[in-house]
């Protein structure tokens, strides 16, 4: 039996409105978007991927144009906007992944990368494998590449350290935690699809049995936590991150780390100021593009 082909539904964007056009094809096509960079020229493509040319109907054509416009509306630099569809073949599919996707380190302690990649890891280097697909995370977004290099500084062997990740789409900085050896780790998304997709990437790392993965809705969480985590990531919404900060921090064991990601260069001073106001002050930053992320430590004053 011959491999799937399929049909492609792109957007043409830019780095700083990629994130709301993925949020927008996958709400119109109930499915994930799959965001592909050109180092080359520095464009941005976000696309689906449908199984028949028929799932590409006039409706949701009319609704990813609206939406467009609606993205354009709220300030972001959407860049051309050009929408195409293509059909992809299984042969050029499975290549062009290939190409595309290549081996990194985060840091001397994990190295991330796909099944097909022959590199070694360096002594006593975790390995992380990832492969690109329809819904398949590969750590290549600025923000989850901050995130995991920060897992790697804050991990000290043969301690233990709880990890939470918020907001954990699928899983790779649960996974990352889990191969680092933090303990126990726990991650929740309010996306089932997610969820599902990231506890299928935790069984391909050989770490299923070591993160809990749930799905459950940060807004709803008790002010109260039972438990509490020596390195908390939360990789949200800008404005989500700002809402919901005591919901946060409160997760946060005393002496412990929060990781601030998924945010825009133009939004970061708001989340950091938030932050602040309740007694936390940003330790480490880093920009690389239209992103910015920060580690933030309690201050010494709070008690």
């Amino acid at each position: 039996m011959s491999a799937q082909a399929y049909w492609r539904f792109s957007v043409s964007t830019s780095r700083e409105a990629e994130e709301a056009v993925s949020e927008l094809l996958g709400s119109v096509f109930e499915m994930s978007a799959v965001v592909h960079k050109n180092t080359q020229t520095g464009s941005t493509r976000v696309s689906v991927f449908c199984p028949k040319k028929s799932d590409i109907t006039p409706t949701r054509r009319q609704q990813v144009l609206a939406g467009l416009r609606s993205i354009r509306g709220c300030g972001l630099a959407l860049g051309t906007g050009r929408v195409q569809v293509v059909h992809v073949a299984a042969q050029d599919w499975a290549n062009s992944w290939k190409r595309h996707f290549q081996p990194w380190e985060a840091g001397p302690g994990l190295l991330v990368k796909p099944s097909w990649s022959k590199k070694a890891p360096r002594t006593g280097q975790r390995v992380m494998t990832l492969d690109p697909g329809l819904s398949f995370g590969t750590g290549q977004h600025p923000t989850t590449r901050f995130c995991l290099k920060q897992l790697v500084r804050l991990r000290r062997d043969g301690t233990r350290q709880a990890l939470l990740d918020i907001g954990s789409g699928s899983g790779i900085l649960a996974i990352g935690a889990a191969l680092l050896g933090y303990s126990p780790v726990s991650a929740f998304d309010f996306d089932p699809e997610a969820v599902r997709v990231a506890r299928e990437n935790a069984k391909v790392n050989g770490v299923s049995r070591r993160v809990q993965m749930a799905c459950a809705d940060l807004t709803r969480m008790s002010l109260k936590p039972e438990h509490c985590f020596e390195v908390v990531c939360a990789n949200l919404m800008h404005d989500l991150l700002i809402a919901e900060r005591r919901r946060i921090i409160r997760r946060v064991a005393p002496g412990g780390a929060l990781i601030l990601a998924g945010i825009l260069v133009v939004q970061f001073d708001k989340v950091a100021q938030a932050f602040e106001a309740e007694g936390w002050i940003l330790q480490r930053g880093r920009t690389e593009g239209e992103w910015r992320s920060g580690l933030f430590s309690r201050s010494s004053k709070e008690n």
